[in-house]
């Protein structure tokens, strides 16, 4: 077996079978270094702070290809300077090789307006901010939904949500101030239903109750009936509501009468106005300090003459002995207090006690 081994047929054809690998070996390198040009780079030239034109034509002249991208806008540069590149120049590449620039847009890109209608004016402030729009002038307009914003107007124009504006743009916005207050309701008796909504809209107020006779939703149906009635005031953003038929008014005035006596309410003026007494606020009772009693007058008492009084006799057993009263008489005394008070007389008569009886002097006999 050894001997077949070594059978120099077998080593031709083992030495052949080297030698193609080994060439096709070489044959492949040799293709790669001629397709990626081995041994061949050039270095990459420096187009920062060059405007994005005369970058791209430096880099197609050195024989490389390029691609721009954007990034923020900074208003540091100016637009369409090349901010940044990769890879950096000074760089050895080979030819044909991808160089990517950065640069500076024109302007700030522009931005979506959010959703903020019928939305609170602080929350909606706060989101048009943020995205970087400025408010302008603010506009209030009557309406239902006090402080909701209600449009947003850019040069004039109202703008819907979503739609793109430059960045830092100045836009004016429209402001709910609330309803309007005793707005007259206009008469929309014998107009279509579609004339009726343009008429109540214009109002400022809206539709209610929609009743067709005949069950359908025809826009072209005359009005007959409407409640409240026209010439009655009302709040802004209330109701009307509407009865429509193909029938003229005229025609259906029995139910027209049907329904007045349903909605419009009598008043009785024959009976008299009702009177209404208001309950007064309850005080509490306020406690006064007790007043000083009053300091007394100081009068000279006048001198009073002596009365004597005869004594009674009585005839009667038992009867006791005549007594004489003597009135003492007042001192006249200057700087002595009298009371005042003189005892009563009379004549011969009894003398009356007085409120306050005086001190006398009583001699029995």
């Amino acid at each position: 077996m050894l001997k077949s081994l070594f059978n120099w047929k077998v080593l031709l054809n083992l030495v052949v079978a080297i030698g193609v690998f080994v060439g096709l070996v070489w044959l492949t390198f040799r293709w790669l270094e001629y397709h990626t040009n081995h041994g061949q780079e050039i270095p990459v030239p420096n187009v920062i702070n060059k405007s994005v034109y005369d970058a791209v034509k430096i880099l197609e002249d050195t024989g490389l290809e390029y691609e721009v991208d954007s990034a923020e806008y900074n208003p540091k540069y100016k637009p369409f300077q090349v901010l940044k590149m990769h890879p950096i120049s000074s760089s050895r590449v080979k030819p044909g090789s991808l160089v990517r620039i950065v640069v500076n847009p024109r302007t700030w890109a522009p931005i979506t307006i959010p959703d903020v209608i019928n939305k609170y004016t602080g929350l909606a402030f706060q989101r048009l901010d943020q995205v970087g729009l400025k408010i302008g002038d603010t506009i209030y307009e009557p309406s239902i939904q006090k402080d909701a914003l209600l449009r947003v107007l850019y040069k004039g124009n109202a703008v819907n949500p979503g739609s793109r504006l430059p960045r830092f743009s100045v836009i004016d916005v429209v402001v709910g101030s609330g309803p309007m207050r005793n707005i007259s309701i206009p008469s929309v008796v014998g107009l279509s239903v579609k004339e009726a909504r343009a008429v109540i809209a214009k109002s400022l107020f809206e539709i209610g109750l929609v009743e067709h006779e005949d069950g359908s939703k025809d826009e072209s149906d005359i009005i007959y009936y409407q409640d409240p009635a026209s010439g009655d005031v009302r709040d802004q953003g209330m109701q009307i509501d509407l009865w429509a038929s193909k029938r003229t008014p005229a025609e259906l005035r029995a139910k027209v009468e049907q329904l007045n006596s349903i909605y419009r309410m009598k008043v009785d003026t024959s009976l008299p106005p009702v009177h209404y007494d208001e309950v007064p606020n309850y005080q509490e009772p306020s406690y006064d300090p007790p007043a000083a009693p009053p300091v007394p007058k100081k009068e000279t008492p006048k001198p009073e003459p002596v009365k004597t009084e005869p004594a009674k006799t009585s005839t009667a057993a038992g009867a006791k002995p005549s007594v004489t009263v003597t009135e003492k008489p007042k001192s006249t005394a200057s700087g002595s207090q009298g009371s005042g008070n003189k005892p009563a007389t009379n004549g011969n008569t009894t003398q009356q006690p007085a409120q306050k009886p005086k001190a006398k002097k009583v001699v029995v006999e």
